[in-house]
């Protein structure tokens, strides 16, 4: 019998044991998945980044499939794109060769993967970086395309803002040159829409590199993420993405015949889901392209020239002269407007509309943004407040149409001293900067917004102002604070 009790109860101790084994090697192995890079991988059980897309027709610009393509994600390793539109414009500027060789900093070499793995004071060349990133979507080597270009990555990270905006990506921030996790490092599916045609548009010579399947270097082969490409038909590019806030990312151009699309996939649930949800996109859209001549033009930068005009009197329409521009330059200013949001066709971006804002000094009124949009982060500001963990799926199909209601214009007397945004090639973006700026700072309470014309050489720009300060000190102490919320601009005299 004691035999048997003596059986037993090593029976239970084994049994003891080996429970604690596996409840240790539970607790464990979450921690050593982190460690070999687990992070890559969507959590089981619930895991529901917030998702959107969108795909449009390149030659036509019709939305052909959109959901909350204005809503604030994370772009990931898209970011990417960007990089490579800025190191292109170097090569076309002469700056750079394929051959040049940049150098890898200890910061560089320090990103967290995914990576080449390169040491502090190697090199690598142009063409190897651009592979790379396309490819193995290396963050050592993003980091150094950014320093080698602008000497440091934040600063680089500006730049990359500036060009974003100047592309009319409105609503997108970079904080840095690779996509990894931050929390300001935003964008949404339309504007990288956007991104996704300029940087065809603007370097044909050089996209053919998101077609690379592979490339051998210094020993290894290393193979592109984006395993759409050559097994759906028409996909020739673009960029794949992941972070745990951002979900599983994919920015997509497709072409077959005469039809032609670009696509953004947001939020997927893992890489295989974002993968089918793209592909079937792909081939419901690509069949509903126009086929015709394109009918858009090209994606271009806006650039600002010269001296900012002199505004008219208030509420009329003037031609006059710009200072420093050329003789063909026409200028039309226009007053500030109440906006109202685009009619709804089923909104799909999550979000109450904003109130109206406060009512402006004098004859000037204020316009509140499109409804539905998160505000532009603040300094310090954490992600969960812009990005909800879950949100709805509802698509719809076609592009909103433009509110058809008339416009009440009513005059903005510019003051001494004016802050500009920029200019756009669209009136509406002009307004939703300016709308964006207004509601996202208190440094705006009592300015009054309002766009001016300009017309150059067959151009026509809508230049984003606000009035209402009459010493240079309070406006460029405003222009400061914009700048900390990720506007560019500048303070001028009107």
């Amino acid at each position: 019998m004691r035999r048997v009790e003596g059986r037993t109860m090593g029976s239970r101790a084994a049994a003891v044991v080996l429970l604690a084994a596996g409840i240790l090697t539970a607790a464990v192995a979450p921690a050593e998945a982190r460690k070999r890079g687990g992070h890559h991988r969507p959590a089981g059980g619930g895991y529901s980044p917030p998702y959107a897309a969108m795909v449009v027709d390149v030659k036509s610009g019709k939305t052909l499939h959109a959901v909350n393509e204005d809503a604030l994600r994370h772009p990931a390793s898209i970011t990417k794109v960007m990089t490579l539109y800025m190191l292109f414009e170097q090569l076309e500027k002469g700056r750079y060769e394929l051959d040049s060789d940049l150098t890898i900093t200890a910061n560089a070499a320090a990103q967290a993967p995914s990576k080449l793995g390169l040491r502090p004071g190697s090199t690598i060349t142009v063409e190897e970086a651009i592979k790379a990133l396309v490819t193995k979507s290396a963050n050592d080597v993003a980091c150094a395309i950014g320093e080698n270009i602008a000497g440091s990555e934040p600063r680089f990270a500006e730049m990359m803002t500036r060009k974003a905006k100047s592309l009319g990506m409105s609503r997108t921030n970079y904080s840095n040159a690779s996509g990894l996790p931050d929390p300001d490092q935003i964008t949404t599916a339309r504007d990288l829409t956007i991104l996704a045609r300029a940087i065809q548009d603007r370097f044909p010579r050089y996209y053919r590199y998101f077609q690379t399947r592979s490339f051998a270097f210094r020993g290894r082969v290393i193979g592109n993420h984006n395993r759409l490409l050559g097994t759906v038909e028409g996909v020739d590019g673009i960029k794949t993405g992941y972070t745990r806030d951002s979900g599983f990312n994919l920015m997509t151009a497709a072409k077959l015949g005469d039809r032609q699309i670009v696509a953004i996939v947001l939020g997927g649930k893992s890489g295989a889901s974002r993968d089918r949800i793209m592909a079937d996109l792909v081939r419901s859209s690509l069949p509903r392209a126009y086929a015709g001549a394109r009918q858009t033009n090209p994606v271009t930068e806006v650039a600002e020239r010269g001296r900012p005009a002199v505004i008219a009197d208030a509420g009329s329409r003037t031609r006059t002269e710009v200072a420093s521009a050329e003789e063909d330059d026409e200028v039309e200013t226009t007053s500030s407007t109440s906006i109202s949001p685009p009619a709804s066709v089923g909104t799909t971006t999550p979000g109450m509309r904003r109130p109206g804002l406060q009512a402006l000094p004098g004859a000037a009124q204020a316009y509140a943004g499109p409804a539905g949009q998160a505000p532009f982060p603040t300094a310090g500001g954490k992600t969960t407040a812009r990005l909800p963990a879950v949100e709805g799926v509802a698509s719809r199909t076609e592009a909103p149409p433009k509110d058809a209601r008339s416009e009440a214009f009513r005059p903005v007397t510019p003051t001494p001293w004016v802050i500009q945004l920029g200019a756009m090639d669209d009136e509406d973006k002009a307004k939703s900067i300016l709308s964006d700026a207004r509601s996202r700072t208190g440094a705006l309470a009592k300015a009054a917004p309002y766009t001016v014309r300009v017309t150059h050489g067959g151009t026509t720009l809508y230049r984003a102002r606000f009035s209402g300060f009459t010493e240079q000190s309070a406006a460029q102490d405003a222009c400061a604070t914009l700048k900390k919320n990720g506007f560019t601009c500048f303070a001028t005299r009107s």
